[in-house]
């Protein structure tokens, strides 16, 4: 079996190749639609496909699946009566959840645009032309198909709740990057067109977490124009929704590593996350004392509690993208003991100013609370969520094989 031309683009990926290529030219665009367990959809998706995309452009379409189901097996199968080529690149890790799916599809294509869409069919997938002309048309770098431009409408969303979800996520997110979102009335579309160039010169800075991955690429990538076509957000065709609490969550927290993505804004969040330590540190504190405990073993455990407070929410929230560098018990144990070493090293540093340099005890304090602080971010970067020599993610071991049926 012959190995595929495009393994350079995919790191310790195993490419393998199960059909043909048909000769000719590049593709037009490279259709990319992740999937986890969707062989209820897959079938009925590559039908409609076939049914409107033009037979004098050429489409490739790309499933990546992280799937657990036989959803492999169906796409084979229904790819026997398409037109166009189909490929499935199945991920026996799922890094980065559907985002990831996507990022890695986008290495792999070699058309100069790239067309994302879900394979629940709440996409419509007679809609695909036209994100492709419009970029065409307009010299757009990236087409969304929005539910809010005019036209548009989510009434295939489940419930008042998870419209107010989409709503209240839209605002949030608009509301954090006003500027890299101009222009986008939809960022938590999936649904989108965008220039392979775009995505090319920028993809060794995408960070991909859950599944918002339009979100992701407009913030890191910049795409200078764009134009949106509005659609109608269609029912489920088939299985359940992926949209969970913990989906949310995820959502959050790529949200806040987006907005710290620079040196100084995550210093500052981690100085924000630092003083919130305080609340279960006072409060164990005066539990403790009111049961009997001596104050000082009693601040010595009550600072534990503020420690693992501070450490759960920077390893959510500010290193989410690099906790797979170590695990959690070193990340943990590390983080402790950063965080108490601070406490030894502040008082003989405040000691030395008010003895040596002959400071007040107030301005001395707040200066060794300021050293210490930058001391205790930088070797929590550098010491718990750096990554180790040799263990990046270029050297993590293959977990991705590909097939392509025709």
């Amino acid at each position: 079996m012959a190995r595929h031309p495009e393994a350079a683009l995919h790191p310790g990926a195993e490419i393998t190749d199960g059909g043909h290529r048909p000769s000719g030219g590049g593709s037009s665009a490279t259709l990319i639609i992740p999937t986890f367990n969707e062989a209820e959809n897959v079938g009925e998706l590559l039908a409609r496909l076939a049914a409107c995309l033009p037979a004098q452009d050429r489409y490739d379409v790309l499933f990546v699946d992280d799937s657990t189901d036989d959803t492999p097996a169906v796409i084979e199968r229904a790819s026997r009566a398409c037109p166009f080529p189909v490929t499935v690149m199945h991920r026996d890790v799922a890094e980065g959840g559907l985002s990831g799916a996507v990022v890695e599809g986008m290495k792999a294509a070699t058309s100069d645009w790239i067309v994302v869409m879900d394979a629940d069919l709440q996409h419509p997938p007679s809609l695909v032309p036209d994100l492709v002309a419009t970029g065409r048309r307009t010299g757009a770098d990236l087409v969304v198909a929005s539910r809010y431009a005019g036209g548009g409408s989510n009434s295939g969303l489940s419930g008042r709740y998870r419209i107010a979800v989409s709503r209240g996520s839209t605002l949030l997110a608009k509301g954090l990057f006003p500027s890299a979102l101009r222009g986008i009335s939809d960022p938590m579309s999936g649904f989108f067109a965008i220039r392979r160039s775009v995505v090319h010169s920028r993809a060794d800075v995408l960070r991909p977490l859950g599944y918002k991955i339009l979100l992701e690429l407009a913030v890191r990538c910049r795409p200078r124009n764009v134009a949106e076509v509005p659609f109608t957000f269609q029912e489920r065709f088939g299985g359940a929704s992926k949209s969970t609490v913990r989906e949310g969550i995820r959502f959050l927290a790529h949200l806040v590593s987006l907005r710290t993505a620079t040196h100084g804004t995550r210093m500052l969040a981690f100085g924000l996350i630092g003083l919130t330590g305080f609340l279960p540190n006072l409060g164990v504190l005066a539990a403790l004392t009111a049961l009997g405990m001596h104050y000082l073993p009693a601040e010595i455990v009550a600072n534990q509690f503020g420690v693992l407070w501070n450490f759960v929410l920077i390893d959510l929230l500010l290193f989410g993208d690099r906790r797979g560098h170590r695990s959690l018990g070193n990340r943990l144990g590390r983080f402790a003991l950063l965080a108490n070493t601070d406490l030894v090293l502040r008082v003989p540093l405040i000691a030395l100013l008010v003895g040596g340099a002959h400071m007040g005890v107030l301005p001395a304090t707040a200066l060794a609370l300021l050293a210490t602080f930058v001391l205790r971010f930088l070797g929590t970067e550098l010491l718990v969520y750096l990554p180790r020599r040799g263990r990046g993610r270029q050297d993590r071991p293959a977990a991705a094989r590909q097939r392509e049926t025709t």
